[in-house]
């Protein structure tokens, strides 16, 4: 008996530390890649000092969200001379690290967007920014450059009309930058001494920044209907990591050794519309991949497992033509698909495998959601431009848990549950909501 008590008590203590164990937010679609994390004990209601840690004074607006690992926060910002800037703070005071210019007089602007939107990756050794002027950096968590590239000089400016946000993934010792673009250039933003693009996966080592490999990704979709500003995303299925790329009106799976191409499914544009880009970046659950398409089209779930060319009609598992997300992708949380409508602000709840509607409901402010909703600590957390902050269960009704509104704006980026806290980017600050830590 006694001898069970001890090994039960090392047992305990074993997972203890797990179970205490704080959810760092690596990059733009948190710690699982879909928006969500195992954080508890969150705020559901702040005001501008209740609940509020600390604010940080931010240079420049921005649309990269926030990443955090440890007891540091990152974020890239422009300030007054237009220099791109990759922070460094201290995740429990808010007080900067350290600053280093990445891109000195980069930044430019086009409708919502600058040249801070792509956000930041860590696994915990690097700090790896990307802007939309195609430079890429790698800081070590004591601000000394590692290594940096600039795409634009190798491969051209990078040809997007609403300019460059795609986050880049990093998976597995792997870094992944996603180039679906325009080609030939006709932006102003975008013209050089080189007068074709390519579209392109690229692979690169995270520790060096040397390319392991450049996949070509090639579509017959025409104008803006090439680019796509969403994120790769990885997926684990039967034949191992793929990573899939949405954009140029297909969706692709690539093997992520290598990049070749395993399969495609498309069009998805049948009418060949010229304005057909996509901006949700792809969500998965076993054995699907979840696609808001552009433009109040359908919202597709696709079974996986594909080889080759297949067409939407064959590989859709359902679809549904009232739910149209043109901006926000879906988050996947505890077991349910959430996909949020940013222009109807219209939140549904769906079952991943069937697309049967468990709830749907009005989050109640008529403004724009272009941030992607968070899943955390049994809430989901939306936010919208104008700063209207919802907080809603994640259950299985549709409830309402808090609404108010900050007077910063405008916010496009997601918000992060990372540490016993939540992080918001505002126009001007970073938030830390929660206790004092």
């Amino acid at each position: 008996m006694f001898h069970h008590l001890i090994i039960l008590s090392l047992t305990l203590a074993a997972l203890a530390p797990l179970t205490l164990r704080a959810e760092n937010w690596p990059q733009w679609r948190g710690p699982f890649f879909n928006g969500s994390t195992t954080e508890t004990g969150l705020p559901t209601q702040w005001g501008k000092t209740e609940n509020v840690a600390w604010v940080a004074p931010l240079p420049g607006k921005g649309s990269a969200t926030p990443v955090v690992w440890g007891d540091s926060v990152f974020v890239t910002s422009p300030n007054a001379e237009k220099n791109l800037l990759l922070f460094c703070l201290d995740a429990a005071t808010g007080k900067v690290r350290w600053q280093q210019c990445v891109v000195p007089g980069g930044d430019f602007s086009k409708g919502k967007n600058n040249a801070c939107s792509p956000s930041v990756v860590t696994d915990g050794k690097l700090a790896i920014a990307t802007f939309a002027t195609g430079d890429i950096a790698a800081f070590d968590f004591a601000g000394r450059k590692v290594w940096s590239r600039a795409l634009a000089k190798e491969f051209g400016k990078l040809s997007y009309m609403w300019i460059y946000g795609s986050s880049p993934l990093l998976y597995r010792g792997k870094l992944y930058v996603q180039v679906l673009q325009r080609d030939p250039p006709t932006y102003q933003h975008s013209l050089d001494d080189k007068p074709n693009r390519e579209s392109f996966l690229l692979c690169l080592d995270p520790k060096t920044g040397k390319t392991l490999w450049r996949q070509l990704r090639k579509t017959d979709a025409i104008e803006e209907s090439q680019e796509s500003y969403g994120t790769p995303l990885p997926y684990e299925g039967a034949r191992g990591t793929e990573i899939i790329l949405f954009g140029g009106d297909y969706v692709t799976g690539h093997r992520a050794d290598t990049g070749a191409e395993l399969w495609r499914c498309g069009s998805f544009n049948t009418g060949k519309e010229r304005f057909w880009r996509v901006i949700t970046s792809p969500a998965t659950a076993s054995g699907f991949i979840y696609l808001g398409l552009p433009k109040r089209h359908p919202f597709h779930a696709l079974k996986t497992g594909a080889t080759g060319l297949v067409t939407p009609d064959a590989q859709t598992a359902w679809k549904l033509d009232d739910l149209m997300p043109d901006v926000c992708t879906p988050l996947t949380y505890r077991g349910k698909l959430f996909v949020l409508d940013g222009d109807k602000q219209f939140l549904a709840c769906l079952d991943p495998k069937t697309g049967e509607k468990k709830w749907q409901g009005s989050i109640g402010k008529k403004e724009t959601y272009s941030a992607s909703p968070t899943g955390a600590d049994g809430k989901i957390y939306c936010i919208g431009e104008r700063g209207t902050i919802v907080v809603l269960s994640a259950g299985d009704e549709f409830k309402i848990l808090a609404s108010f509104t900050t007077d910063e704006i405008p916010v496009l980026s997601s918000i992060v549950a990372a540490n016993g806290h939540l992080f918001i980017r505002t126009a001007s600050s970073l938030y830390c909501i929660g206790g004092k830590k």
